[in-house]
């Protein structure tokens, strides 16, 4: 079993903090992906648990066996990075094999694994050819069998579809997921990219300045994030949030709209500083102007599948998701209708996400009818 348990983790360079305590268990087998900016100490965290950097204080576990200590080779990873880092005079072969040799294994075992690895990574007929002679994709597929033959107990991969175009990085995010599958093991995958992320965790941990936001899968984390950081930066395109406050009613009111709450507050204190989430794909557009707030269209990006139209609202910029059609919307007048299942609510002054929103009633006409 390959348990891995972050018990109160912190690091300091020079008297600074860059970690300021992670406490994570992750389950033996998961695909975890830390996902946070640049900056945020994902990469960090990831160096700790491999032993490429010394933890200032707490404990790193594997399987039950505290790691801080323990060389880097003896703790049954192994890292794949972001620079292939292959040796260019060096077939495939010997590539994936190198790890191996300097362990002293025997060439029959060697031979036997590095076969293995070329299959699962479709590299076979490639194992005789040198790394100039190789796409990126596959590059990066040989440096993953190098992790492959040192069949670890957890799997670590710091950003390493970051050098590849588009359509690479999305053939490698489902070889990636594939590998997963088979072998089984508890794979850590660092990114900055949020797709990434979605696509291919069990278990996502949202990282901001050093310090976890929220720990959750995919769904969890989209669908109700816990503060206003991991609103804004997970979702493509990124949820709208609108400052918003509770009148004397104690119905939340928009900043960009204050004549026209759109909900009620339980428990929230008169004047509260309040920020209102909702997601692009939860607002409709239309040009009935006898519902819904007025807007104007000023930009739409065309995505194939759907479009992002950008309406400013009294100066605040809001996007909305449409379904594909040939409607021109550019600097057209509009009105937006908001899904109230969708909303999410957050304390303006501390990010935290508030369950304190409720469904307007029918008969509270003053609220915004959608």
């Amino acid at each position: 079993m390959a348990e891995l348990v972050l018990s109160h983790l912190k690091k300091s360079y020079d008297g600074k903090q860059v970690l300021h305590g992670v406490d994570v268990t992750l389950p033996d087998g998961h695909f975890v992906v830390i996902v946070g900016p640049s900056g945020c100490g994902k990469s960090t965290l990831l160096r700790m648990i491999a032993g490429l950097e010394d933890v200032t204080e707490g404990t790193i576990s594997i399987g039950g066996i505290v790691m801080n200590d323990i060389d880097p080779a003896d703790r049954g990873c192994a890292m794949v990075f972001q620079n292939y880092a292959l040796y260019p005079h060096m077939t495939v072969r010997q590539n994936i094999a190198y790890p191996l040799r300097i362990a002293k294994v025997a060439q029959a075992e060697r031979d036997r694994r590095v076969e293995e690895a070329a299959a699962i990574l479709n590299l076979t007929e490639y194992l005789d050819r040198r790394p100039a002679q190789l796409s990126g994709g596959q590059r990066q597929r040989v440096a993953m069998g190098r992790a492959i033959v040192r069949e670890p107990e957890v799997f670590l991969f710091d950003e390493p579809l970051s050098n590849l175009d588009a359509l690479l990085r999305v053939q490698m995010r489902i070889e990636i997921k594939r590998l997963h599958k088979r072998l089984k093991a508890t794979s850590i995958f660092v990114t900055h990219d949020q797709v990434e992320a979605m696509t291919l965790a069990d278990t996502l941990i949202v990282m901001n300045g050093g310090r976890v936001e929220q720990i959750g899968s995919p769904a969890e984390v989209y669908r109700k994030p816990a503060s206003v950081f991991v609103a804004g930066f997970m979702g493509a395109p990124a949820m709208n949030l609108i400052d918003a406050s509770v009148d004397v009613d104690g119905l939340v009111a928009l900043d960009i709209a204050p004549h026209l709450p759109v909900a009620e507050a339980q428990g929230v204190a008169k004047g509260t500083p309040l920020v209102l989430g909702m997601r692009p794909e939860a607002i409709t557009l239309s040009f009935d102007s006898s519902r819904g707030l007025p807007a104007t269209v000023d930009l739409v990006e065309e995505l194939g599948g759907s479009r992002v139209a950008y309406c400013t609202v009294n100066g605040r910029e809001l996007a909305v998701v449409l379904p594909p059609s040939d409607e021109r919307y550019e600097g057209r007048e509009v009105y937006l209708q908001f899904d109230r299942r969708a909303w999410h609510l957050f304390d303006r002054t501390t990010g935290t996400r508030l369950d304190n929103l409720v469904q307007p009633r029918a008969s509270t006409r003053r609220l915004a009818e959608a």
